[in-house]
C-alpha cells in the first residue's frame, strides 16, 4: 500500500445536498490513517489528510456509500473552466427540456384558479409526466438507490420518493377512474413539474457556482504557454514548462512576464493588478523583481528566472485560494451536523404527515401532503449557503491582491477588534533615509559617509542601502572586516573603524561626549543614530542619523481602522522614541517598543486571553510567532516566505489599507453567510408545517425548494459587487 505523502484533492461526483457532504466526510473520516477530510459540496470536491492510507482505500469508501471518486488532477489552464461550463450547459440543456415538457401542465395550472381546464388530455399528462419522471429524473432514482445500499437518506432519495408518490398515485386514480367511468383528478403536474423545478434549481446551482469560481481559476490562464528565451544566437520561443532558473526570457511590450525573475536588462511599466490587485502600472527597471503573469506594457525587458513550477509567485497564489476553498469555515461544520439528521427527521415527518391525514381524510390527500413535505424539504440550500459566500468572497479577495489560506481565517477575520502592527516594513518603507550627518572637525560629510559605506559594502542591512544611495563615488577596499556587539569593525584606507551603536564605541573605550548632545536630540525625535570612530586612535568621527518614513497610506489605514472600532496597536523591537515618532505621524495611541520575538508572541497572547480578537501584521521572520499566536495572521506580500507560510491572510501589496479592507470584505462575508443560512432554514421551518397542513401542493413545494437553493447562491453573488 502506498501512503500519501500530502493533502490529496478527489473529485467525488453524485453529492447533491449537505446531508450528502456529512456522509463523504464521515465515510472518509472512518478510513484508518486519515486525520482530516474537508468536502466542498460547491465544487464537488474532498481535501484528504492521511499519514496511513493510501488512495485507493479513500475511493474504495467513497464508492461503498454510493457516490463516484478519483484524483483531482491539477487543471492546465482553461481546462477547469471548460469543464465547468460544460456542466453549466448540460445542466440548462436539461432544466430547458424539462420546463418544456412540464409547460402544459403549467398552463393547465394557470387555468385552475379561473375554473378554467386547461389541462391535456390524460394521454398526454402521461407521456409527459413519463418522460420527465423516468428520463431527466432517473439520475435521482440512481442516487436514491445509492443512497439505500449505503442505509443513508440524501436529497435525490426525497425527490425520487416525493415524485413517484405523485406519479404512483395519479395512475392509480387513473385506473379507478377508468373502473367507474368518471373523469379522473390525476395529479401527474405534481410530479412532473417538481422534477422542471428541481432540475431549474440544479442549473441555477452550476451556473452560479461556476461564475463565483471564474474569477480564482482565470489566475491559472495568465501564465503564458511560451517564453521567448534569449540565447547566443539570438531568440526562440520554449514551451513554458522547459523554463530553468537562471534562464533569460525577454518580454516585448504588451506581453505577459513568463516568469518570475530580476531585470538583467530594459525597463518597463508593469501592470500588476491580476496578480497583486496594485490598480497603478508599477515601473520596473534593471535590478528589480518581476512577477510571472503580470504584463509588461512599454519597452523591451529581459527577465533573469528565479523561480519556476509551483515556486511561482503566481503559482503560491492560485494554492492558497484553493485551499482555502477547498477548506471548511466552523459555521459549515455547525451545518453539517444539523444535515446530518435533517433528512432523517424529514422522513418521520412525512410519514406522521401521512398517518394523519389518512385518519383525518382519505388517502389521496394524505399522499399528496407527505409529497409536499418530502419536496421542499430537500436541503439544497442549507449545503450551498455557506460553500458558495466562501467561493465568492476568495475570488473577490484574489481580485484586489487578499489571499486567504483558510475559510477559517477569514470567518474569524470578521470578528477582529484588536490589530497588531509591526513596524518596520509594515507600516514603514523598510528603506532608511539619512537625516543628518553630524561630524567632528577635521572631517568632512562625504569623508564620514564614504567611509560607512565602504564598511557596509558587503552587507545588506537598511543603513547601508541608504548609504549606497546617497555615496555614489568608489568606495575604499574593505579588509579585516568582523562584527562586534552592536556594529561592526574593518580597515579603510589604513585606519579601523568602528560604526556602530553607543555602546559598541564605550566598549571600545571611545569617548563620545562632543557629540552627546546632537544625539540625544536625533533620538528624542525619534531618529536611528550610528557613530563611526576611529577604532586605533580612540576618536569619535561622528555619526549618521537615519530614519524609516511610514507609508503614504499608513495614516489613513489606521483611521480606517478605529472607524471600524477596532483598536491600533504598533508592536516593535525599536527604540521607543523610533516608534513613538513614527506613531504619532500616523495616530496610533498604543506603542509597545523593543520587543524580542518572543516578547511579540506574548504580548499577541496576553491581549487573546483579555477577551480581544486579535489580528497581527507583520512581514518579518521575527514576527512568524507572533502571527501564528495570533487570532489571524496578515503577512505583507513583500516579507519572508515563513511569515507568509504562517498568516492565515496573505496581502499581495505592502499596503496597509489592504488590512482595514480584508476585515471589511470578512464581515460582509460573515454577514453573507448568516444571510444565506437564515433563508435556507426559513424555507424549511415555514414551508415543512404548511406542507404538513395542506396549504402547499407538491408543485409549489419543488418551486419553493428550487427559490430557497437560488436565494442562497444570488446572495453570494452579492459579495461579487
Amino acid at each position: 500500500m502506498t501512503a500519501l505523502p500530502k493533502p490529496v484533492d478527489l473529485a467525488i461526483e453524485g453529492m447533491t445536498c449537505a446531508a450528502c457532504v456529512a456522509r463523504v466526510e464521515k465515510a472518509l473520516g472512518s478510513v484508518p490513517g486519515v486525520s482530516k477530510a474537508e468536502v466542498n459540496l460547491a465544487t464537488k470536491t474532498a481535501r484528504v489528510e492521511a499519514s496511513g492510507a493510501s488512495l485507493a482505500s479513500l475511493v474504495e469508501a467513497i464508492e461503498a456509500i454510493g457516490f463516484d471518486a478519483a484524483p483531482l488532477a491539477p487543471a492546465k489552464a482553461g481546462e477547469e473552466d471548460s469543464r465547468a461550463l460544460a456542466r453549466a450547459a448540460q445542466a440548462k440543456r436539461d432544466a430547458l427540456i424539462g420546463l418544456l415538457l412540464a409547460a402544459p401542465f403549467l398552463i393547465g395550472m394557470a387555468g385552475m384558479p379561473f375554473g378554467r381546464d386547461l389541462m391535456p388530455p390524460v394521454l398526454v399528462q402521461f407521456a409527459l409526466a413519463s418522460a420527465l419522471q423516468f428520463w431527466l429524473g432517473w439520475r435521482f432514482y440512481v442516487g436514491a438507490l445509492k443512497a439505500l445500499r449505503a442505509g443513508a437518506a440524501t436529497m435525490d432519495l426525497l425527490v425520487a420518493l416525493g415524485t413517484t408518490a405523485a406519479y404512483g398515485l395519479s395512475l392509480w386514480m387513473w385506473r379507478a377512474a377508468a373502473l367507474h367511468g368518471h373523469a379522473p383528478h390525476l395529479y401527474f403536474e405534481s410530479s412532473a413539474v417538481v422534477i422542471a423545478f428541481v432540475l431549474i434549481g440544479k442549473w441555477l446551482e452550476e451556473r452560479a457556482t461556476s461564475e463565483t469560481a471564474a474569477a480564482v481559476r482565470a489566475l491559472g490562464s495568465l501564465r503564458p504557454a511560451m517564453a521567448r528565451l534569449v540565447t547566443d544566437s539570438g531568440e526562440r520561443e520554449i514551451p513554458i514548462d522547459q523554463v530553468r532558473i537562471g534562464h533569460r526570457i525577454a518580454v516585448r511590450a504588451g506581453e505577459r512576464i513568463a516568469v518570475d525573475g530580476i531585470i538583467v536588462d530594459g525597463a518597463g511599466n508593469i501592470d500588476e493588478a491580476a496578480v497583486t490587485g496594485e490598480s497603478l502600472p508599477v515601473a520596473r527597471s534593471v535590478g528589480d523583481q518581476v512577477i510571472g503573469g503580470t504584463t509588461n506594457l512599454d519597452g523591451r525587458i529581459v527577465v533573469e528566472t528565479r523561480a519556476i513550477g509551483a515556486e511561482t509567485v503566481l503559482s503560491k497564489v492560485i494554492s492558497l485560494v484553493e485551499s482555502a476553498q477547498a477548506s471548511k469555515a466552523p459555521v459549515q461544520q455547525k451545518v453539517d451536523q444539523i444535515a446530518a439528521v435533517f433528512v432523517p427527521v424529514v422522513l418521520l415527518f412525512a410519514a406522521i404527515t401521512f398517518a394523519v391525514w389518512l385518519w383525518q381524510s382519505d388517502a389521496e390527500a394524505a399522499l399528496i401532503h407527505a409529497v409536499s413535505v418530502l419536496v421542499i424539504a430537500c436541503p439544497c440550500a442549507l449545503g450551498l449557503a455557506t460553500p458558495t459566500a466562501i467561493l465568492a468572497a476568495t475570488g473577490v479577495a484574489a481580485k484586489k491582491g487578499i489571499l486567504v489560506r483558510d475559510a477559517r481565517a477569514l470567518e474569524q477575520a470578521s470578528d477582529i477588534n484588536h490589530v497588531i502592527f509591526d513596524k518596520t516594513g509594515t507600516l514603514t518603507q523598510g528603506v532608511m533615509d539619512i537625516t543628518d550627518v553630524v561630524f567632528v572637525d577635521g572631517i568632512s560629510r562625504e569623508a564620514l559617509l564614504a567611509d560607512a559605506a565602504a564598511l557596509e559594502a558587503g552587507s545588506d542591512h537598511p543603513l547601508a542601502r541608504a548609504l549606497r544611495q546617497v555615496v555614489s563615488a568608489p568606495l575604499a577596499p574593505l579588509t579585516d572586516f568582523k562584527t562586534v556587539p552592536g556594529g561592526i569593525m574593518g580597515r579603510v584606507n589604513g585606519r579601523t573603524l568602528l560604526l556602530g551603536n553607543l555602546r559598541a564605541l564605550h566598549d571600545a573605550g571611545i569617548e563620545t561626549t562632543v557629540l552627546t548632545e546632537a544625539a540625544e536630540r536625533a533620538v528624542s525625535a525619534g531618529r536611528g543614530v550610528s557613530f563611526l570612530a576611529d577604532y586605533g586612535a580612540k576618536n569619535a568621527l561622528g555619526f549618521i542619523a537615519f530614519f524609516d518614513p511610514p507609508r503614504a497610506s499608513a495614516k489613513d489605514a489606521v483611521a480606517q481602522l478605529h472607524a471600524l472600532g477596532v483598536t491600533v496597536t504598533m508592536l516593535t523591537g525599536d527604540t521607543i522614541g523610533s516608534a513613538q515618532a513614527v506613531a504619532g505621524m500616523i495616530g496610533i495611541d498604543h506603542v509597545i517598543a523593543e520587543a524580542r520575538p518572543d516578547d511579540k508572541e506574548r504580548i499577541v497572547r496576553e491581549a487573546i486571553a483579555a477577551g480581544a480578537v486579535v489580528a497581527m501584521v507583520g512581514d518579518g521572520i521575527n514576527d512568524a510567532p507572533a502571527l501564528a499566536a495570533a487570532s489571524v495572521g496578515i503577512a505583507m506580500g513583500g516579507g519572508t516566505d515563513v511569515a507568509i507560510k504562517t498568516a492565515g491572510l496573505t496581502l499581495m501589496r505592502n499596503e496597509p489599507l489592504l488590512v482595514p479592507e480584508a476585515i471589511r470584505l470578512a464581515r460582509r462575508t460573515g454577514a453573507t453567510i448568516k444571510r444565506g443560512l437564515f433563508w435556507a432554514f426559513a424555507y424549511n421551518v415555514v414551508g415543512i408545517p404548511l406542507a404538513a397542513l395542506g396549504y402547499l401542493s407538491p408543485v409549489f413545494a419543488g418551486a419553493a425548494m428550487a427559490l430557497s437553493s437560488f436565494s442562497v447562491v444570488v446572495n453570494a453573488l452579492t459579495l461579487r459587487r
